[in-house]
């Protein structure tokens, strides 16, 4: 974490706390390594160094820890992170917090040592991992409480509110039952969707929660919501099939500026269920767009769009894109998010004169 340059500067605390709980501790036995193929077990007893050397790969790698199909569904966050979500959560002793998606329990240990004994409460969907939870806190001489449930939408077990809510699993938008959660003032600190990190602050009168982009990280998705389009060209060909493109022209720029990543951001918050990937063939890179419907687009390097299904999604992102050019290219750390009881929307610049982009199913007739 020295070395990366990844300790938050202004909570020195989580030094002490992360060398007290280091996260071995939370590790199950067995993690998933990629060999380029497919995930291949490494067992602590079989391979102890590789084992260890997967967990410490890097302070801005995720362990998995669990497969679904083949697929992560669970992990270690990345250290930094981590460490970041936690200093973005303003944390301070006597705070009571609620954490979501505790899995193993390392960021609930991390919070307990910081707010004191008896403040943290986990919610775990899986009840054996939840157990898991359970006995490392235990072992780690922590008084935290840990319930297996789904945090999604139900309030604070035991009731009433906390200081900080803190959901280690990406949704895309907030149940306002974790407002409800908050008291006035209070912030909450979660992953969105495939972007990011934010942290919200509920206002006084707590009818709203406001916050900026604090991070860039990406995290598994609630396993109780609905599953996310798939990435990657397998998925835009199944999209696809055998279709032709129905609507075909050139481009007014670069292709090449789809490598910013800053342009990907904001092509995320504008245009959130459209996939990108890229891949590349004899005639350069290609962009591949799909909304993991009907709906499909190709941008290629020789500046040509082809599309098809019932939106015209490459118009759609090009929009986008002219859109974040005239509004002087922000970075991802220039949007926010607010969130009510009826709606919620991400913005730039600034939360009441910025611009502004619904959060939710934008086009729901096209389903």
């Amino acid at each position: 974490m020295q070395q990366g340059g990844a300790w938050p500067a202004d909570s020195p605390w989580l030094r002490e706390a992360f060398a007290a709980l280091p996260r071995d501790r939370f590790a199950p036995d067995r993690l998933w390594r990629w060999d380029g193929r497919a995930y291949a077990p490494l067992d602590r007893a079989v391979d102890p160094g590789g084992w260890a050397d997967e967990l410490y790969s890097g302070v801005h790698s995720a362990a998995v820890t669990r497969l679904t199909d083949g697929l992560p569904s669970s992990s270690l966050s990345a250290p930094s992170a981590v460490a970041d979500m936690l200093d973005s959560l303003r944390l301070e002793p006597g705070h009571r917090v609620w954490d979501l998606g505790t899995g193993q329990g390392w960021t609930a240990a991390l919070s307990a040592r910081r707010v004191g004994p008896g403040l943290v409460v986990g919610t775990e969907v899986d009840e054996h991992l939840a157990a898991f939870a359970r006995a490392r806190l235990a072992a780690a001489g922590l008084d935290a409480e840990v319930t297996a449930g789904d945090g999604t939408g139900g309030g604070v077990p035991g009731g009433g509110r906390v200081d900080r809510l803190h959901a280690t699993y990406a949704v895309e938008t907030v149940p306002w039952s974790w407002v409800e959660a908050v008291r006035p003032g209070g912030r909450i600190v979660y992953p969105w969707g495939r972007l990011g990190y934010v942290a919200l602050t509920v206002a006084d009168d707590g009818a709203a929660a406001h916050g900026w982009v604090h991070g860039l990280a990406q995290f598994m998705g609630d396993r109780t919501g609905p599953a996310q389009p798939g990435t990657g060209p397998a998925a835009y060909a199944q999209v696809r099939g055998g279709a032709e493109p129905e609507a075909h022209g050139a481009l007014d720029r670069d292709p090449a500026g789809l490598e910013d990543w800053h342009l990907r951001f904001a092509l995320r918050v504008a245009v959130p269920d459209a996939v990108l990937s890229t891949v590349r063939g004899e005639d350069g890179p290609a962009t591949l767009l799909h909304d993991g419907d009907r709906s499909w687009a190709e941008i290629r390097s020789r500046s040509l769009l082809l599309q098809g299904g019932p939106r015209r999604l490459g118009d759609e992102v090009l929009a986008a894109w002219t859109q974040w050019d005239a509004l002087g290219r922000p970075a991802p750390y220039d949007y926010g998010i607010t969130v009510t009881p009826d709606t919620q929307w991400a913005w730039q610049g600034a939360p009441d004169t910025g611009p502004k982009w619904p959060i939710g199913d934008l086009h729901p007739a096209t389903r």
